[in-house]
This record gives C-alpha cells, structure tokens and sequence, in this order.
C-alpha cells in the first residue's frame, strides 16, 4: 500500500526554520514525484514545490522561491521541506503527496496524500 507520512511540523517564531520530512512507504522515490502543498484555515489548498522522480529536478510556487527548499534521500526513501524565514502568513497544515507523473504543484496531480502535520508561525 503506498503512504506517505509527514513529520517536523512545530511552532516556530517568524524569521525562523523548519525542515518538515515525507517518508514514503510501499514505493520508491525513483519511480513516483513528491510535492509539497500547504492549507491555511478558510483557504484552498495550494502547491509549494515538487521535486521529480528521474532526476530530482525541481519546481516551487513564487511566493516561496529563495526560502523554501525541496530534497529528497534515496536511500532514506524520504523527501524534504527546509522553510526558512518564515512568516506568519506561512501558518497552515503541511502535506506532501505521492504521483507516479512528472513534478507538480497541481494537487490534482497527485493520487497519494500525507495526514497532514501543523506549521504555526507565532512570536
């Protein structure tokens, strides 16, 4: 069964980092593209990056370009988010997603999805 799992979520002042984790479990990262994708309260769900299956090449939304950085650890079968410099308007639930296509950050791109985990930017 394919999952993916999110992790690293917190609370965290503005200005500060956050590095949140997606390990996947039931396929490799070889064969499937990761994206990340965020959803604040009363808002739509919007895609921040997306890093590809063949060659890691990647994608990300403007607003996030120069602070948000996608990676992947094959060998960990995990995909990552370092957010620095964060805001309080980059305060929502975090969820990254599995698709057998090319790199996206159109969530209806991606079949498999993460529970979800907690970014709170607060002073």
């Amino acid at each position: 069964q394919l999952q993916v799992v999110e992790s690293g979520g917190g609370l965290v002042q503005p200005g500060g980092s956050l590095r949140l984790s997606c390990e996947a479990f039931g396929f490799t990262l070889h064969a499937y593209a990761i994206g990340w994708f965020r959803q604040a309260p009363g808002k739509e769900r919007e895609g921040l990056s997306c890093i590809s299956s063949s060659d890691g090449s990647t994608d990300y939304r403007d607003s996030v370009k120069g602070r948000f950085t996608i990676s992947r650890d094959i060998g960990k079968n995990t995909a990552y988010l370092q957010m620095n410099s964060l805001k309080p308007e980059d305060t929502a639930v975090y969820y990254c997603a599995a698709s057998p296509f090319a790199c996206s950050i159109y969530a209806g791109d991606y079949e498999h999805w993460g529970q979800g985990t907690q970014v709170t930017v607060t002073s």
